[in-house]
């Protein structure tokens, strides 16, 4: 079974939506305990981080993700799911994430090299994949879905697993440490290719992760 975790936050329709097409069992859930004996966990995400972390805590999610990283629990972070994983972000001021990678949530210049930018970044964008690893096998060059205003600045290289151009700007667009995955796109919105990345994700086995 997948959870996908409910801590207030959108999109989760369209990950079920899509791990049902797949064929994989999964349940939006709230529920610690049903998480907690889940095969893997995802964190889906749209809207803005300080609201997301704030529900996060309220749900007391953080006691949670951190028992499923000591458990070797897959956990796949989407968007603002994948931004909650970091220090901080400077989103509606600083805010404090959950500090599991290393690396701040900052905004899109507005302008660069005096080229003007739209932000936030809406649409397709190519994936360059970096290091080698299961979740993008083959899918180096591909195009996938993004929505979002802010990236992810100064992260340990070791952990990056893909990158992305935009505003002038090369930056992280996927990340991979121990058992703890996330993308800045949508694979749910990606088409064939995000579904491709989502039974990736699916057919992790623990061995993977060791």
């Amino acid at each position: 079974m997948i959870a996908i975790m409910n801590y207030g936050i959108g999109n989760l329709g369209s990950v079920k939506n899509a791990l049902d097409y797949l064929g994989f069992d999964s349940i939006i859930t709230s529920d610690k305990e049903v998480i907690l004996s889940s095969d893997k966990v995802i964190l889906p995400g749209v809207g803005a981080f300080n609201d997301a972390i704030e529900t996060f805590k309220s749900y007391g999610f953080i006691e949670v993700v951190n028992e499923l990283i000591k458990k070797n629990t897959p956990i796949l972070g989407i968007c603002v799911g994948m931004q909650l994983l970091f220090e901080e972000s400077e989103e509606y001021g600083i805010h404090k994430g959950l500090g599991l990678l290393k690396g701040r949530i900052v905004k899109f210049p507005q302008e660069k090299d005096n080229i003007t930018y739209k932000i936030p970044q809406i649409g397709w964008n190519q994936i360059k994949v970096m290091n080698d690893n299961k979740l993008l096998n083959g899918l180096d060059n591909k195009e996938v879905y993004f929505v979002h205003s802010y990236y992810l600045d100064n992260p340990d290289k070791e952990d990056v697993i893909a990158t992305t151009e935009y505003a002038g700007i090369t930056y992280a667009s996927a990340v991979r440490k121990g058992n703890l995955y996330a993308t800045q796109f949508h694979p749910e919105k990606s088409g064939e290719v995000g579904l491709a990345i989502l039974k990736n994700f699916c057919c992790l086995w623990e061995y993977i992760l060791q």
